[in-house]
């Protein structure tokens, strides 16, 4: 009779197991509430028994079904054509067992990213949080947040769902974030997913693929020290944070980050390319990819690693297809604070930058004007700059943050004034002339007041080479 039993028991137990592997599953990036990006072909995965049969019916298809098998891996997917912004539809997913996902919308997909500026919510402490938060329910935009969780090899799932917009989730995710997507929607008038991918104090090694990382001299010379408050090493962050969501589909990303590797800024954009390239290829895409320069803070370095930083992050654009930035020195009310509390206006600026720069919809400035070239004319020195609609205008008296050195290397603070669209610099008072460098706000925390007629700060920047004209 025990024996019995014991067989009984056995059977269920492997019946149940049998059940469960006949089972379609999908990846946690697939629920109720997603949006999938609209006017395209998007990819759709998961997981079943090998050669089961997998039919596809989404509704916005008017009937029409896509099929699909599962590979002797237990793995499966299929292309699905999407089409103008819109929603509610149901996707009905059909095998062995049947998932019906409710309320997906079409509309517009950005995946948010970074360190602890991006990670900052209304529970961190923003401006008018209670305020932006009361006013967050706003059904047109979808979060979906990834758990801040390290791994050591890729995985392909996560644990997390697509939520809507309310008071209360929209307190507990990434304030840049949401003022972005939600400005992008209501602008384009269409829904918009945001997949927040963020965890403070964590550098960019750490989000890009460890054979990207280990496989460069350069950039691999770099101590991966233990953290008890993140994961420290190579793509320990990729693996689990990004990972898990390619290849969905997305329109594009937004990235605050930097201030983790201001010890190591000069091989920075090297390290930057490896990043965005391998995310472009994870996602199959070229998507654009917009970052926030690090703010002006009280590093209190020793090398000028955060003014180096910023530099690196500047030369980003000039040196990858669809890379732009956006500068928020102007945000910035407390250097002594890491964290600019202006996120509303964080996102708005990427927003217009996206708005502009993906879908051709100008709605407000964002554009900064970065530092092109010096020359000399006797005892003046001329800067241009590109990223001008205009001029430049000072926002006060006189420029802060300028100095000038001679063949002697003392930096000294020195008048600028304005020409139409050109910095001028009298070289006035040096005791020697041969060589003369300019900089501009170029250490860890100056805050300039030299802007762009529409009201954008000038990059911080250093002069190279001066040209004699």
């Amino acid at each position: 009779m025990k024996k019995n039993s014991i067989f009984c028991f056995l059977l269920i137990q492997i019946l149940c197991l049998s059940a469960l592997q006949a089972e379609i599953r999908l990846p946690a990036v697939f629920t109720d509430h997603m949006v999938l990006q609209r006017n395209s072909e998007v990819t759709i995965w998961g997981w079943g028994t090998p050669s089961e049969h997998i039919s596809i019916v989404p509704e916005w298809l008017n009937g029409d079904t896509i099929n699909t098998r599962v590979t002797n891996m237990g793995r499966w997917s299929a292309r699905i054509r999407t089409g103008e912004a819109g929603g509610p539809y149901k996707i009905h997913i059909n095998g062995s067992s049947q998932v019906t996902l409710s309320d997906v919308m079409l509309g517009e997909v950005w995946l948010c990213s970074g360190q602890s500026n991006m990670e900052w919510s209304v529970n961190h402490g923003i401006n008018n949080g209670d305020e932006e938060a009361q006013n967050a329910n706003f059904s047109n935009l979808r979060i979906f947040h990834l758990p801040q969780i390290g791994a050591s090899t890729p995985q392909e799932n996560c644990f997390s769902q697509w939520k809507l917009c309310t008071s209360e989730t929209m307190r507990q995710t990434s304030a840049i974030g949401y003022f972005f997507g939600r400005n992008i929607s209501e602008e384009l008038n269409v829904p918009v997913g945001i997949i927040v991918a963020a965890w403070g104090g964590t550098p960019a090694e750490v989000w890009t693929p460890r054979e990207n990382v280990m496989s460069d001299p350069v950039v691999s010379d770099y101590f991966y020290g233990a953290s008890q408050w993140w994961p420290a090493e190579p793509g320990a962050l990729y693996n689990s944070m990004i990972r898990p969501v390619m290849p969905y589909e997305i329109a594009g990303c937004i990235w605050y980050q930097g201030e983790a590797n201001h010890p190591y800024a000069n091989t920075y954009a090297r390290l930057m390319q490896r990043l965005i390239g391998s995310w472009r290829t994870g996602f199959n895409k070229e998507i654009p990819f917009y970052l926030v320069q690090i703010a002006p803070f009280t590093y209190q370095s020793t090398d000028n690693g955060p003014a180096r930083l910023r530099e690196q992050q500047a030369m980003l654009p000039q040196m990858m297809n669809k890379v732009k930035m956006i500068t928020v020195s102007d945000m910035v009310d407390n250097v002594q604070d890491i964290h600019p509390r202006d996120k509303r206006g964080a996102g708005l600026r990427l927003s217009y930058l996206a708005l502009d720069d993906t879908y051709g919809k100008f709605v407000g400035d964002y554009e900064s004007p970065v530092f092109k070239e010096a020359y000399r004319k006797g005892n003046k020195i001329f800067i241009t700059f590109d990223g001008l609609k205009k001029g430049l205008v000072i926002k006060g008296n006189k420029i802060k943050g300028l100095r000038i050195s001679g063949d002697d290397g003392i930096w000294k603070e020195v008048s600028g004034k304005i020409e139409g669209s050109k910095l001028v610099i009298s070289t006035s008072g040096l005791q020697s002339t041969s060589k003369v460098d300019i900089s501009y706000c170029f250490d860890d925390d100056s805050i300039g007041n030299l802007f762009s007629t529409e009201g954008i700060p000038v990059v911080a920047f250093r002069t190279e080479e001066i040209k004699n004209m």
